[in-house]
């Protein structure tokens, strides 16, 4: 079965799961912590203050900004500075944040469409953001997980695809990735020699400047039906 992935990874967010309201949530959820808890701060940063802090934090120091879990952190201490309180609070919103930014719920089938292709091939998680398969309830699917800290680096970049490969321990062109984003996704993924699927759950049409992606699926039962063709053929 030549054509059979040996590997398959996948994308998280907006790909597993509608990321735009997680997001939503949590800020909503971080801003009542912050109002009950750190008062002073709350009064003295507005939300857009706080995202105005974080784009001075990742302007200032570039090399970190594939970290978006440090860049908030760093934000929120510098205002907890600023407003009186100990750094340790800080430390302590950001949990808040990040627990809720964990609370998904996946597409439907996602799930099914994992416990299927898990039983085929290993299955890795491969993110720019700070999810957690492990803490999202999925974890159990993933024989492993590449995000920015661990790569040191954000698709598209290539050392977060060299990092997977190594952690596989497959050829690049045995790892099929499967993600939403055409150039973090799909352009990155093929410039390292993986095989691709872009994730369109919108069927809209391409429109990026690069060539498509050796498949397409509208949902995650779709790269079930994929792999089920790719093992028989």
């Amino acid at each position: 079965m030549p054509n059979s992935p040996r590997v398959i990874s996948l994308d998280l967010d907006n790909t597993l799961w509608d990321t735009p309201p997680v997001l939503i949530r949590a800020e909503t959820i971080l801003r009542g912590w912050l109002e009950a808890h750190m008062p002073a701060l709350a009064d003295q940063f507005d939300p857009a203050e706080l995202t105005a802090l974080r784009l001075e934090v990742a302007a200032a120091a570039p090399e970190r900004g594939h970290d978006f879990s440090w860049i908030r952190t760093e934000a929120l201490r510098r205002a907890a500075r600023a407003s009186g309180y100990d750094e340790a609070m800080a430390d302590r919103a950001f949990e808040v944040f990040l627990a809720a930014r964990n609370d998904i719920e996946p597409f439907a089938g996602v799930r099914a469409a994992l416990e299927r292709l898990a039983a085929w091939v290993p299955l890795y998680a491969v993110t720019n953001g700070n999810a957690c398969v492990r803490r999202v309830g999925l974890g159990e699917h993933f024989v492993g997980a590449i995000d920015p800290v661990l790569a040191g680096a954000a698709k598209p970049d290539p050392r977060i695809f060299a990092a997977l490969i190594a952690l596989a321990g497959v050829p690049a062109q045995s790892i099929l990735h499967v993600g939403d984003d055409a150039l973090a996704d799909v352009e990155g993924a093929r410039a390292c020699g993986l095989r691709t699927v872009w994730m369109n759950r919108t069927g809209a049409a391409w429109a990026a400047p690069y060539a498509p992606a050796d498949h397409e699926i509208v949902d995650l039962g779709g790269l079930v039906t994929l792999v089920e063709k790719l093992r028989s053929a």
